[in-house]
């Protein structure tokens, strides 16, 4: 367990299982962001560190493959109640560095917890299999094995979860791994992470957390040689970056990127079910989840009754402090958000949306905005939001509806609201989406179920079995067990 302090750790990263100051004579503030108060300044890493985490890795993950199931499972099991016992701090931290509200950070939590607890399954779950041949005399054997180092690039807005959802598989496949957490939530977003792995006992070196600039680095943490998979999650411009580079070295990638996720409302849904379920996706984590719902698609039957409800529910959302208890929207991430947000709301407008519910903005927190009479090609409607804009598309039945779903370069996260299910389950086959949810809202993570997206949305499966697929390779070692007659010798 580390001598160091939590008050001075959140000062350092984590290297090769040493506790350090970054190398970088670069500096990192990390902020409160509803009050923007300083928390603490990070020295950040440069190439050099980078380099010393990969080959800790690499030397460590050499023994770690070798560690009986069992004694993985107990290090995974041991960290998954680290974080219950902590559960409260893990909060505290996400409300303030990541502006999460209470709700927010405790489903965050939640979803972690039942992460590492699933990951210590799949310690067990490294199976190997013998197949025939038409070879006489020879058998076939598949060996599953770790892939060796994983890099992982996780953001800004689930922090600690979208860390924990990379580094648990990770360890517990037989893998190393170097975490390159966001800048703006360093803390809950790794070095909490590292602390927890740390006190469980994982092995030195196997584990690193590095928090470094873009400017600096470069590509370098992508590039470097030692690692053969790399996973990202955080935006589709930079996804494909992320895979550009990957793709020249040869390395695998999984990648979890941007949505732009549609809610479908039948005209037989169940419209105050509807909007109960429409609140919550659209506003939690003041719509900062690339799986919250941007676009609200409505039957014209059903749409003045969606609207005039939709907009009461809203009223009812608390913004402000996401310290306290019943606040729903807290503050954005940083201005530039505020800005791009307050952006594609005045280009709407200006394209023929009409504003249904004005909010305010009072320092970091935006007030929730209601946008109805939106069609698919006004600006918030072709991209991300990523804040508290409901943007509401009248549609002329359930045709119109698929179409206008489909009509996007997105398929991360989905809903269709509707009286059948059946009828609910066929649209939602035709929706060109990773996920979708019948007679509920887009915001869904279950450890055990996969989780990614299509089209622009991303590259592959993180949760349940497909994590292992992601994090691991397998091997072919054929045993010719008799004599083999060639056609020459």
């Amino acid at each position: 367990m580390s001598t160091v302090s939590p008050a001075t750790l959140w000062n350092k990263i984590f290297i090769g299982g040493e506790w350090k100051e970054g190398s970088s004579q670069r500096t990192a503030a990390v902020t409160n962001k509803f009050s923007d108060e300083v928390i603490t300044e990070i020295r950040l890493a440069n190439k050099q560190d980078i380099h010393d985490a990969y080959e800790g890795a690499r030397k460590a993950q050499a023994e770690w493959e070798q560690v009986p199931p069992h004694e993985k499972a107990a290090l995974m099991e041991k960290a998954a109640a680290l974080i219950a016992e902590r559960q409260e701090e893990i909060v505290k931290w996400l409300v303030e560095e990541s502006g999460s509200s209470q709700l927010k950070a405790s489903i965050e939590v939640g979803a972690a917890i039942g992460d590492v607890k699933e990951a210590a399954k799949y310690c067990f779950r490294m199976n190997g299999e013998i197949l025939p041949s038409f070879i006489p005399g020879k058998e076939n054997r598949i060996y599953r094995n770790p892939v060796g180092v994983v890099g992982a690039i996780t953001p800004w807005n689930w922090p600690f979860y979208l860390s924990i959802r990379v580094v648990a598989p990770a360890i517990a496949t037989g893998n190393g791994i170097v975490l390159k957490a966001d800048s703006q939530t360093p803390i809950t977003g790794g070095l909490i992470v590292a602390q927890i792995f740390e006190e469980a006992g994982i092995p030195k070196g196997l584990f690193s957390v590095v928090v470094y600039d873009l400017e600096e680095v470069g590509d370098d943490f992508v590039e470097h040689p030692i690692p053969r998979v790399i996973s990202f999650t955080g935006s589709t411009a930079a996804g494909k970056r992320v895979a550009e580079i990957a793709g020249r070295h040869l390395k695998k990638v999984a990648l979890e990127l941007g949505g732009n996720n549609a809610f479908i409302i039948l005209d037989d849904a169940n419209v105050d079910q509807a909007v109960a379920s429409a609140a919550f996706g659209k506003y939690l984590h003041q719509g900062q989840i690339c799986i919250a719902t941007n676009r609200f698609i409505v039957d014209r039957k059903i749409y003045p009754e969606f609207v005039e409800k939709f907009k009461e529910a809203t009223l009812k959302v608390k913004a402000g402090n996401p310290a306290e208890p019943d606040t729903i929207i807290g503050p954005m991430i940083n201005q530039k958000q505020i800005e791009k947000v307050q952006s594609l709301i005045t280009q709407s407008l200006s394209e023929g949306a009409k504003l249904e519910l004005e909010g305010k903005v009072a320092g970091n927190v935006i007030e929730p905005y209601i946008l109805t009479d939106v069609t698919n090609d006004m600006a918030a409607a072709r991209t991300e939001i990523f804040g508290p804009v409901a943007v509401i598309i009248p549609v002329d039945g359930e045709e119109e509806a698929i179409r206008i779903a489909n009509d996007c370069d997105f398929g991360l996260s989905g809903a269709v609201h509707s009286g059948s299910i059946e009828r609910g389950i066929k649209v939602a086959q035709q929706i060109v989406t990773g996920m979708i949810h019948v007679n509920d809202q887009t915001v869904n993570v279950e450890s055990h179920i996969p989780f990614g997206g299509e089209k622009s949305s991303g590259l592959g499966r993180y949760c349940g079995e497909s994590a292992l697929e992601e994090f691991t390779t397998v091997k072919w070692i054929s045993v010719q067990q008799e004599p083999r007659q060639y056609p020459f010798s």
